[in-house]
C-alpha cells in the first residue's frame, strides 16, 4: 500500500502521505476512491459498520454515519463526533510515565540571569497599558524609540515591546475576567525576559496600578517598575514624550544585564499548535514530545495548555496524573468549559476548523489525540489556572482558551521563555518577550512558507527520519534560541500584536 501509513495495529484507518487522484485504488483491492483526496487525509483500511467507532493512533474519533467500505475516504461526510468517557483511573500509568523521564547530562544555554533566580533568554523592555484607553500613546512611543536607531547602540538590549489590549476598564473588579488581567499584566512586567517595565495608564481607569503593586508586588517594587497615567502627566503628547525619555534613561541600565552559562532546568517551554492538519499527530507534535521529554529530564518545564483542544484526549493526561488531585483539578475545567459553551450557544465539539478539515483532521476528538502528543510521556505535574505563575518542574497544564494568541498569552504570562509551535496549514504566529519556533508539519508547508518557519517536521514521513532524531534535532534549537539565535517571527518583527489576555465576563 504505498503512501498510506498505520499509526497503530488497532487503527481501522491508514493515513495518505500523498494526494490521491478521484479513480484511484489506494488498497489496491478493485475499489476506487469516488473523490480525490489529499495527503494527511485518512482511508478505511476495512469496511467499518454504520455506528461503528472510528480508530486512529489506536482510539475513537468519532462513529461512522453511515457504512463506510474498505478504500474509501473518511471523512466529515462519513465520520462523526459523538460524547466519549473520560473514566480513565487518575494516575493509571503514572508508573509508566515516570520511567519515561529519560536520564540527562547537564546542559548550558546562555541567558539573562535575574536576582529573583529567574533565567531570561531575551532582555527586552516592556510598555504595558492597563487599560485601552492608553494603547496608542504606548504604541507611539515604541515606534519612535524604533524608529530612532536609539536600540543599535545596546547591544544587550534585545528590543522594546508595546503590551496593549482592549480592557482594563468597563468590568467588574472580581472574578475570572479581572483575575486573567492582572495576572497576565504583573506576570509580563516581571518576566524573566523583561530587563525593565513601564505600566501606562489613563488614570481613572478600573484597573489600577497602584493596586497591581499592592496586590502583587509591594513597596519593594517601586524602585523597579515605572508607571505613569496620561491624566496626571497632562495628556497624550507629553506622556510620548514622558515615555521616550524614559526609556532613553534606563537603556544603559538594561543593557548592563549580559548573558552568562545557565542550566537548562531553569527553561520553561510553552507548547503550541495552531493551524493543525492530518499531519501534526504524527510527525511535529511527536516529535515536540520527545524534545519535551528530554526537557522535562534536564529539569525544565513544558507547558501544555488549549483545554478545549484536549477534549477527548484528557483520559491521556488522567492516566499519567502525579496525583488525584491534580486528575480532578483537570476534571474539573473540563466541566467548567462544557458549561462555558453552553452558556454561550456553542459546543466543544464545534472544531476542527475549516482549515483543520481540510488538512484532513475530521473531529475534536483527532485533533485532540494528536494534540495532546506534544506533551510526550511524563507525568502530568500540576494544572494551572490562565497566567497562573508556573513554579515547579516537569509537564504542567494551564488552563487556556484554544486560540492561539490568548493561550499562548497566558504561558507567557506563567513564565514560559519560549514557544514552540507546531503548524500544519502554516501559521504568521510570533510573540514577545519569548520568541516562538515554528515547526512545519509536512513538507509542502516547509517549502512554502520558509520565511516563517524554523524546523522541518516533514521529513518524519517523506525521509523517515526518527521521531526520537527530530526530538533531538528540535532541543538543539531550542538552546540555541534560548542562547540568542533569532527565530523568523522575531527577523520579521512580529510579536506586538499578538498579546491578548483572555477576557470572560461581562464587559458593562
Amino acid at each position: 500500500m504505498t503512501n498510506l501509513i498505520r499509526l497503530h495495529s488497532s487503527d481501522n484507518v491508514l493515513i495518505a502521505t500523498a494526494s490521491f487522484a478521484q479513480g484511484a485504488d489506494p488498497l489496491a483491492i478493485g475499489r476506487s476512491l469516488g473523490v480525490a483526496i489529499g495527503a494527511g487525509h485518512k482511508i478505511a483500511s476495512t469496511d467499518i459498520a454504520k455506528g461503528s467507532e472510528v480508530i486512529k493512533f489506536g482510539a475513537s474519533i468519532g462513529f461512522a454515519s453511515q457504512h463506510i467500505e474498505a478504500g474509501s475516504h473518511v471523512h466529515s461526510h462519513n465520520c462523526v463526533f459523538a460524547l466519549h468517557s473520560n473514566n480513565m483511573p487518575i494516575g493509571s500509568a503514572l508508573n509508566e510515565a515516570s520511567t519515561a523521564i529519560p536520564e540527562m547530562k547537564p546542559r548550558q544555554f546562555q541567558g539573562f540571569e535575574r536576582a529573583d533566580g529567574s533565567v531570561g533568554t531575551r532582555n527586552m523592555i516592556a510598555l504595558i497599558a492597563t487599560v485601552n484607553c492608553s494603547a496608542t500613546v504606548i504604541r507611539r512611543a515604541v515606534s519612535i524609540v524604533e524608529a530612532s536607531g536609539l536600540l543599535d547602540q545596546y547591544p544587550n538590549v534585545d528590543g522594546i515591546m508595546a503590551c496593549t489590549h482592549m480592557s482594563g476598564c468597563g468590568m467588574s473588579t472580581k472574578g475570572a475576567g479581572w483575575d486573567n488581567l492582572q495576572r497576565v499584566l504583573w506576570g509580563y512586567a516581571t518576566h524573566p525576559n523583561v530587563g525593565a517595565a513601564v505600566f501606562v495608564g489613563l488614570g481613572c481607569e478600573v484597573m489600577q496600578i497602584a493596586r497591581l503593586r499592592q496586590i502583587y508586588g509591594g513597596a519593594e517594587t517601586e524602585e523597579r517598575f515605572f508607571g505613569l497615567t496620561i491624566q496626571d502627566i497632562g495628556g497624550t503628547a507629553k506622556t510620548i514624550e514622558r515615555l521616550v525619555a524614559y526609556i532613553k534613561e534606563i537603556l544603559p541600565q538594561v543593557n548592563k544585564h549580559e548573558r552568562s552559562s545557565c542550566d537548562v532546568s531553569k527553561l520553561k517551554v510553552a507548547l503550541q499548535c495552531g493551524g493543525s492538519d492530518g499531519y501534526s499527530g504524527i510527525t511535529a507534535n511527536p516529535a515536540l514530545g520527545r524534545a519535551s521529554d528530554m526537557l522535562v529530564g534536564f529539569g525544565g518545564t513544558v507547558v501544555l495548555s488549549e483545554t478545549p483542544e484536549i477534549y477527548g484526549a484528557e483520559q491521556l493526561l488522567l492516566a499519567r496524573a502525579s496525583s488525584k488531585a491534580v486528575g480532578e483539578r483537570l476534571l474539573e475545567k473540563l466541566a467548567w468549559w462544557r458549561g462555558y459553551a453552553e452558556q454561550n450557544n456553542a459546543s466543544l465539539d464545534n472544531n476542527p476548523s475549516p482549515g483543520n478539515k481540510a488538512g484532513g483532521l475530521t473531529t475534536i476528538l483527532e485533533k485532540s489525540l494528536g494534540a495532546v502528543a506534544k506533551s510526550g510521556a511524563t507525568p502530568l505535574m500540576a494544572v494551572l489556572d490562565y497566567a497562573e505563575k508556573i513554579d515547579g518542574p516537569g509537564l504542567v497544564f494551564m488552563d487556556t482558551p484554544g486560540f492561539d494568541p490568548v493561550s499562548a498569552t497566558g504561558q507567557i504570562a506563567g513564565g514560559a521563555q519560549l514557544v514552540v509551535f507546531t503548524t500544519g496549514r502554516g501559521s504568521a504566529f510570533g510573540s514577545k518577550p519569548a520568541p516562538t519556533i515554528k515547526l512545519a508539519t509536512n513538507d509542502r508547508l516547509w517549502r512554502h512558507m520558509q520565511d516563517d518557519m524554523d524546523l522541518n517536521c516533514g521529513d518524519i514521513v517523506s525521509q523517515g527520519v526518527t521521531i526520537e532524531d527530530k526530538g533531538e534535532e528540535l532541543l538543539e534549537l531550542i538552546i540555541e534560541v534560548a542562547s540568542g539565535a533569532r527565530t523568523k517571527s522575531e527577523s520579521l518583527g512580529f510579536g506586538d500584536y499578538e498579546f491578548v489576555p483572555w477576557q470572560v465576563g461581562a464587559v458593562m
